[in-house]
């Protein structure tokens, strides 16, 4: 009964429900901005990611911050430019119909000022 509980869920769906799933049926659980996008088609850059999560192709780099987690991507590690670098991300079921972008922050969190002093000056990484 507690594995039950612990197992993951997207709107009501086991991964397993997902991944029987076609991607049509999948985006329909997806919120109103992410269907409107998977409706105009993915752009020739995220075609190409599809296609090299399908053949299983190992060191995936890719720019399309903007691709969606979608079931079948679940488990692939995947390189994602950040713009200045490619930031290595494993995908796992929390990160389902999420962009690719959100993953992989562009900006760092900077220095915060506490309060007067110098000592009281961090840098947060």
């Amino acid at each position: 009964m507690a594995d039950e509980q612990k197992k993951f869920k997207y709107k009501g769906k086991t991964l397993e429900e997902l991944k029987l799933m076609s991607n049509e049926e999948f985006f329909l659980l997806l919120p109103s901005d992410l269907r409107r996008k998977t409706k105009r088609g993915f752009t020739q850059p995220e075609q190409i990611l599809l296609k090299k999560i399908r053949s299983k192709e190992r060191n995936i780099k890719t720019h399309a911050r903007e691709m969606i987690v979608l079931p079948e991507m679940v488990g692939e590690k995947i390189s994602v430019y950040n713009g200045k670098s490619f930031v290595q991300l494993t995908l796992v079921e929390e990160t389902l119909g999420l962009r690719l972008g959100e993953l992989a922050p562009s900006k760092k969190i900077g220095v915060t000022h506490s309060g007067s002093g110098a000592k009281k000056t961090e840098v947060r990484k």
